[in-house]
């Protein structure tokens, strides 16, 4: 099978995973939020230090991976998913043109 085959059969498989897409939407969503939460935590409730400035870093490294996984997750949703449908009917149509 060919390379090209493969990879539009595991975008296909992946588009029809909607409740895993839809957790790691969710999943993103709420490192998102942690990271942001523990940025203005830091920014509001202690005191300048290299503490706060870690605690920070933190956050913002949390809240960059979740914004990547909820990324990920809203394309599998979406943009796959009319991947999907357009593939689908391209191959209804050109079988039909066969027969």
């Amino acid at each position: 099978m060919r390379l090209r085959t493969r990879i539009k059969l595991a975008l296909i498989h992946r588009a029809d995973q909607g409740k895993q897409n839809l957790m790691i939407l969710m999943t993103g969503a709420g490192t998102f939020l942690i990271g942001f939460l523990l940025m203005n935590f830091a920014e509001y409730f202690l005191l300048s230090s290299v503490t706060q400035e870690l605690i920070a870093l933190l956050g913002l490294i949390l809240a960059i991976v979740g914004v990547i996984i909820a990324a990920f997750g809203y394309i599998c949703l979406s943009f796959l998913r009319i991947f999907r449908v357009i593939n689908t009917d391209t191959a209804h149509s050109s079988k039909k043109k066969k027969s």
